[in-house]
């Protein structure tokens, strides 16, 4: 028992240190702050354009400009964070040499990578919660209304940034600085987002016959099947163009979940065994 404790409090220790760090790099609450900024002056531009314009049209296309900015802010200042982070925590220990310290004590690599996944993970639901807490906020403040349905596109969203982050944590474990993983994170993202454009591929290709557009459109297929689709955690319509308390609709939340989890355990047991093999 006294074993198993042991093996659970190192990582811990680990994770909630390399959360006080994240707390101090400049970038990464510069990001934060700018993304709070951001939220907080839609819903006081709303407000100004609310006071040009009279009607229920206006109070309308007061609340989708106030929904459509703020979704589209967590988006981008969110994956920028998770991707900042989750590549630069093990190169930068690397760098400064600390990571020699922390292994030479009695703490295995298995638990000094969970460890530092976990702050990874730590950092991020904080910088989640507090965009969408100010979002909530604003929302609840504009209709009365508790906006559940954000609730979930927040809870979504990380397990998006999840499958980010396990990926890129991957590549930055095989990385001695943090400028490649960073490029990588962004690629991830970028062609996870664009996933969903490989089915359409897919179902268009073989119409001209041709055994290379054929060859295309199977090649569209496995990438789709392979590669992690994130518009699917997506729920912008839905909160632009339905009522704040509205359930999600279109969507199998425990599958997402389950989908999520299955990418960054992969991601995760992809970068033990980039670790575990490297020598440091």
């Amino acid at each position: 028992m006294q074993n198993l404790l042991d093996t659970v409090k190192g990582p811990w220790f680990i994770a909630v240190y390399t959360w006080r760090e994240g707390l101090r790099r400049k970038t990464l609450v510069g990001f934060l702050v700018l993304s709070l900024l951001v939220i907080f002056g839609a819903t006081f531009m709303t407000s100004f354009i609310n006071q040009a314009t009279v009607g229920d049209v206006t109070t309308d296309m007061d609340l989708k400009l106030i929904k459509d900015i703020c979704v589209t802010t967590i988006s981008i200042f969110g994956i920028l964070i998770t991707i900042f982070i989750s590549a630069s925590v093990v190169p930068t220990e690397i760098e400064n040499r600390v990571i020699y310290t922390v292994l030479s004590k009695p703490v295995r690599r298995f638990q000094y990578l969970f460890g530092k996944f976990l702050g990874v993970q730590l950092i991020i639901i904080m910088n989640l919660c507090l965009m969408g807490g100010l979002f909530f906020i604003a929302l609840y403040i504009k209709q009365q209304i508790l906006p559940t349905l954000l609730l979930w596109s927040v809870f979504l969203t990380y397990f998006e940034f999840l499958i980010v982050s396990a990926l890129t944590f991957a590549i930055a474990c095989a990385s001695s600085s943090s400028v490649l993983p960073t490029i990588a994170g962004l690629f991830i993202y970028i062609t996870g987002s664009l996933t969903e454009y490989l089915k359409d591929v897919y179902n268009r290709s073989g119409q001209s016959g041709e055994w290379f557009d054929t060859l295309i459109g199977y090649i569209a297929y496995i990438l789709w099947n392979i590669l992690p689709n994130l518009q699917r955690f997506s729920l912008k319509t839905q909160i632009i163009n339905s009522q704040p308390n509205d359930p999600p609709t279109d969507v199998l939340i425990p599958q997402l979940v389950i989908y999520g989890l299955i990418y960054a355990v992969c991601g995760y047991i992809l970068a033990y065994w980039i670790f575990r093999k490297r020598e440091v």
